[in-house]
């Protein structure tokens, strides 16, 4: 039946139809993917049985767990400071008006126009140049490692947690803000008790295109990285070229419940923060909040 009570019509059963064939054409390689990585034969296109064999391999491979620790390293150090910086990039580009701020705005999209092998060749002269300054005046033997692959991922997703503030920035309601200043709210309790609880949606899911972006990417940081500092990504590359194997079946099963977890967290956050910008959009909830810090303030004890 359609949306009207009429009978489906050809029309109506070809899309349906389509759409079927799309949604399978998405994820019957996931889950493909998933099958296979319970399989016992060490041929992937042959199954013989259930096992998980190539999980106890996975978590015993000290190359496997030495590349998970360097992603996650970098990972979370990346996003936590692309995060801040692309915050306030944010806030800045949307919100201020300044000499050059035309031409900031594009330099800060220039990483998410150029390809990424351009990008990887410039952050790698770029590298070998400055370490070698470096080491030349200070006498250090400096070299590519975790901290150039870290800078790397900061310097390409201050760009993508930017555009996703930004976005979330441009919703929003002046207002607010003028009705905490008519509170006698000041700059800093104004950001931090209505700006930042109302972009935080905004914040929490460029955080996490940062993350992803840092735990998927293999072109930039094998350009940018150094002997013992390979990541997941990159060493499940260099597996892939010299052939597919079960273990393969299983890191890769791993990264994406690790990446389906990290989406649930991010839209819980996310509606939690979407039901306290609501109660901030109530001028009498807000007029209480500030109230009730300046009376926390006042009662303080002076340091």
């Amino acid at each position: 039946m359609s949306a009207r009570g009429a009978p489906r019509t050809l029309v109506d059963r070809l899309l349906a139809g389509h759409s079927a064939l799309v949604y399978l054409f998405f994820y019957a390689p996931i889950l493909l993917l998933m099958v296979f990585s319970f399989n016992d034969n060490d041929n992937v296109q042959i199954w013989t049985g259930a096992s998980l064999r190539w999980y106890r391999a996975m978590f015993e491979n000290d190359a496997v767990m030495s590349a998970l620790r360097n992603s996650l390293v970098v990972a979370l150090l990346s996003t936590v400071v692309s995060t801040i910086i692309g915050t306030m990039l944010a806030i800045a580009l949307e919100r201020y008006r300044f000499r050059g701020r035309g031409a900031l705005d594009g330099l800060a999209y220039l990483p998410i126009i150029i390809p990424d092998v351009t990008m990887a060749v410039m952050l790698l002269i770029f590298f070998f140049q400055s370490l070698g300054i470096v080491n030349d005046i200070f006498g250090t033997s400096l070299g590519a490692g975790l901290g150039t692959i870290t800078l790397a991922h900061i310097a390409f997703n201050i760009s993508f947690v930017a555009v996703v503030v930004r976005a979330r920035i441009a919703q929003f309601d002046p207002a607010m803000e003028e009705a905490a200043a008519d509170l006698y709210a000041s700059r800093w309790q104004t950001f931090r008790r209505v700006t930042l609880p109302l972009i935080a949606p905004g914040v929490a899911g460029g955080a996490l295109l940062a993350l992803t972006l840092s735990l998927d990417d293999v072109v930039i940081t094998q350009f940018v990285s150094g002997p013992g500092s390979a990541t997941l990504p990159v060493y499940v590359f260099g597996l892939v070229r010299r052939g597919v194997t079960p273990l393969i079946n299983a890191v890769s099963v791993v990264m994406l419940v690790a990446s389906m977890i990290l989406v649930a967290i991010s839209l819980g956050f996310q509606r939690g923060s979407v039901a306290r910008g609501q109660g901030l959009a109530d001028p009498a909830a807000l007029e209480e909040d500030l109230r009730g810090s300046r009376s926390d303030a006042e009662t303080s004890p002076a340091i």
